[in-house]
């Protein structure tokens, strides 16, 4: 199934889901270029809500250009299979090997803003990711490592605990969504 179907095929959590899916794919019918940074106003990402084997605990990375905790993930780079684009960047970002999905659909849905800033010395504009998240576990004893070029620590933290040390707020109110969906998946 391809990317468009299961995003047509995903039921959405709470009205923000409902409104962005709808966004979403109004985006895929307009835009041929949404799966590479070419599209400068939105493009496709893929985030992972990286929890322990028990489902206590998430992997969050200190990111250097938000300076604040947050998930693992990053852009499609015309690459159409976001859950592999998750796992990519999964184990990129953290040093993790064994990094599996709990599931291999999507785990929620989200259209993030992206404030200008600089990136490896070159100016990006005010954009919007076009985000599919998918939930992905590992176990807490496999060795981590930071990413310089992109973190400066990792962290397993209580589901509780990854809200509040994010110090986007924006961010908390989707890392509170995807921990209500988790307690769905613990079953």
């Amino acid at each position: 199934m391809n990317i468009r179907q299961q995003l047509e095929q995903y039921k959405p959590s709470n009205p923000q889901e409902e409104k962005d899916q709808e966004i979403i794919l109004r985006y895929m019918d307009t835009f041929d270029n949404l799966f590479t940074r070419e599209n400068e106003f939105a493009h496709f990402t893929a985030s992972a809500w990286l929890v322990n084997e028990e489902h206590t605990k998430v992997l969050m990375a200190y990111h250097n250009i938000y300076n604040s905790w947050s998930w693992v993930g990053g852009h499609a780079d015309g690459d159409m299979d976001l859950l592999h684009v998750a796992l990519k960047e999964a184990k990129e970002e953290t040093g993790l090997e064994n990094v599996r999905p709990v599931s291999e659909q999507i785990y929620s849905i989200e259209i993030l803003g992206v404030p200008a800033h600089m990136k490896k010395g070159k100016h990006v504009a005010t954009h919007v990711h076009l985000n599919v998240t998918y939930l992905l576990e590992a176990s807490e004893s496999d060795l981590t490592r930071i990413k310089p070029d992109e973190n400066s620590d990792i962290g397993w933290f209580e589901l509780e605990k990854a809200i509040e040390i994010s110090t986007e707020p924006e961010m908390k109110v989707v890392y509170q969504k995807l921990n209500e969906k988790l307690g769905v998946h613990m079953i």
